[in-house]
């Protein structure tokens, strides 16, 4: 970064949605942004027509499902409302997280911060497209078809840390630099770039979660009434109902990938005499598919981490985003975290940007206490839905909900909290941490047996199931 400006010159690795968010913020900032991007496609002028027109290989999932959450309106909101307003424009989604309530919770007052449950969602080649409209009309240029072979290395600003000074693309070109940032998502090759330079490669920690995922896209004149909260757990499945843009949605099957009688899904057949089956989710068919079933599986939970026993493995560097840590897709939280780990960039490159060899310890504490957290929680609630779901395939109960979220559907007030934590507003033990929320979970009694169960809904049981499979 440069010492002798607080301006600095950013090269972002990957024009995804993060991506572009990082770039439009730090644009904004006032620093100067290129994005470098390897897919060679620019999306259409009209972002609505990006379903169909729109190629983007290098994004696996530029296909499945992602629902914007709460938190990322709220991040939208505050940071890049005009790109609020585009999405909206653009056809996208708009409704509350909050309501419908679950029948069994009582006790609800319409608050004024409900608010803050009130989200934007649309598919996502249709929100990339808004982005990148975004960041064309801020002059970032975005560079595409531009494939990175590996960083450049400059004069070392801390002693035995290689420096990065840019980026060398596939054709021999040099993008030079203060900072270079990753936000190429989960696939990134960045360990691969440090150690071309002589860095260690980042501290990664990974492992499949054990998930697989079967998507149909469908259309029709309104989008479906939401009758149960988007991921509704059945024993060994789970639906995710998301709605999406100029009215599509769509519904996943959840599965582990060790259970083999449910790689039937892929049979469209199949899949529809599932989801038929779920009295709650069944009207989500009463559309028109645009797409076949879309299988999808082998998606790590991995995180990296760029400072090692105190010292960076690299300075001029930062991962943001997915290629910093990625989590189980059902959770929809990586775009919603990918926004506010963009925003703490911009704060932290603000702060730092005379100050090259400081920035990344104060990039990774930051990320550690601000980010790092939601990483957490989804991991042990992906261990813990797979070990949920393992058991009964072999005749066993699954546990049952905990006291928070036994309580939550019982109790409008904890039911509010549980919601925050599913949406990225929150972490658990931020919620846990409120008096009136301890209180209320101590105070609220048990649910009655025929009473609506946030780990019973109504739907088959593994018996049935295997015998819808099977037709």
């Amino acid at each position: 970064m440069d010492n002798e400006s607080p301006t600095t010159s950013v090269i972002v690795c990957g024009s995804g949605v993060v991506g572009l968010a990082t770039a439009l913020m730090l644009s904004r900032g006032g620093h100067t942004v290129t994005v470098c991007e390897r897919d060679p496609s620019a999306p259409p002028a009209d972002p609505a027509d990006a379903w169909l027109s729109w190629e983007r290989r290098g994004v696996a999932q530029f296909r499945q499902p992602h629902n914007l959450l709460p938190r990322f309106r709220q991040e939208l909101a505050q940071e890049l409302p005009d790109v609020l307003d585009r999405l909206v424009a653009a056809g996208c989604y708009q409704d509350s997280a909050l309501l419908p309530l679950p029948p069994s919770v009582a006790g609800y007052v319409p608050d004024p911060d409900d608010d803050r449950f009130r989200f934007v969602t649309g598919r996502r080649p249709v929100v990339e497209a808004v982005f990148a409209a975004a960041a064309e009309d801020a002059d970032i240029r975005i560079h595409r078809g531009t494939a990175i072979a590996g960083l450049l290395a400059g004069a070392p600003v801390l002693p035995g840390i290689p420096h990065v000074a840019g980026v060398r693309t596939v054709d021999g070109a040099e993008f030079r630099a203060d900072l270079v940032v990753d936000a190429t998502g989960r696939r990134t090759p960045s360990a691969h770039w440090l150690t071309g330079i002589g860095a260690a490669g980042p501290e990664t920690e990974s492992e499949d979660g054990g998930f697989a995922y079967y998507t149909r896209y469908f259309t029709g004149p309104r989008q479906p009434r939401r009758r149960s909260a988007p991921f509704t757990p059945y024993g060994t499945f789970a639906l995710l109902t998301i709605p999406g843009d100029n009215d599509t949605w769509s519904i996943t099957v959840v599965t582990g990938t060790g259970d083999a009688p449910l790689k039937a899904l892929r049979d469209p057949e199949a899949f529809t005499r599932v989801v038929g089956a779920c009295p709650l989710q069944a009207h989500w068919l009463d559309g028109t598919p645009i797409t076949d079933v879309v299988a999808m599986a082998g998606v790590l939970d991995c995180r990296r981490r760029f400072v090692s026993a105190g010292r960076p493995v690299a300075t001029g560097f930062a991962a943001v985003g997915d290629a910093w840590a990625c989590t189980n897709p059902t959770a929809a939280r990586g775009l919603s975290i990918g926004l506010l780990h963009a925003r703490l960039l911009r704060d932290v490159v603000r702060e730092h940007a005379d100050d090259p060899a400081g920035f990344p310890l104060a990039w990774d504490e930051a990320t550690e206490r601000v980010v790092a957290p939601f990483h957490r929680e989804q991991i042990a609630a992906d261990r813990e839905r797979a070990a949920e779901m393992a058991p009964d395939r072999i005749g066993e109960p699954a546990p049952g909900p905990t006291p928070f979220a036994a309580a939550a559907f019982r109790d409008a007030e904890v039911f509010r909290g549980l919601l925050e934590t599913a949406t990225c507003l929150a972490l658990t033990r931020d919620v846990l941490a409120r008096p009136v929320i301890r209180a209320r979970i101590a105070d609220a009694p048990p649910a009655p047996p025929a009473s609506p169960s946030p780990m019973g809904p109504p739907g088959p049981d593994r018996e049935q199931l295997l015998r819808l499979l099977a037709g």
